[in-house]
């Protein structure tokens, strides 16, 4: 499916190139139909700042805001890496509507890497936000500010904040999840 990395992710595996700006994304799997646009182009209004061989967005390529923010890093001509929770994620979480957009961005990576652990659940996601937020020198967080679990949205924020890492709320007007 993707290249895995085969050694421990770590900041010193992560960060190749000082001069790279790195962007991780976190977000909400259930935005509206009606939202992806208002959020896809507040997205490419933050990315406007970055050139394109420049940037690299980091992501663990969920449905909603991940995937909306792979296609608008790409679009701007941006690196893509993937961070997937674990070796089944694909198989477990990625559902069938979802899938075609899954894999074209598999396949337009420049690196995938596969956290060691089997199943898919809130431990992986958790170590999967883990290895993003030890990897990005900024986050955008496609969140409407409510609070959260572990794995949540919410949370990942407040750890990014707590290490002193650039968080950007992105919550367009109109905007809504499902």
């Amino acid at each position: 499916m993707g290249r895995a990395c085969p050694v421990p992710l770590t900041q010193a595996v992560l960060k190749y190139h000082a001069d790279v700006r790195r962007i991780a994304v976190t977000g909400h799997l259930n935005l509206s139909p009606q939202s992806v646009p208002l959020v896809r182009r507040a997205i490419a209004d933050l990315l406007a700042a970055f050139s394109g061989d420049g940037l690299t967005g980091i992501t663990c390529l969920a449905r909603g805001a991940d995937s909306v923010f792979a296609e608008a890093v790409l679009d701007r001509g941006g690196t893509l890496e993937v961070i997937l929770p674990s070796a089944d994620y694909r198989a477990r979480k990625v559902e069938a509507d979802h899938a075609p957009q899954f894999d074209a961005l598999i396949r337009r990576a420049a690196r995938v890497h596969i956290l060691p652990l089997d199943r898919a659940g809130r431990d992986a996601y958790a170590a999967a936000n883990q290895a993003m937020l030890d990897s990005c020198d900024e986050l955008f967080a496609v969140w409407d500010g409510r609070p959260g679990d572990m794995a949540s949205t919410a949370s990942v924020v407040a750890q990014a904040r707590q290490r002193g890492i650039p968080v950007h709320v992105i919550w367009p007007e109109g905007a809504v999840r499902r």
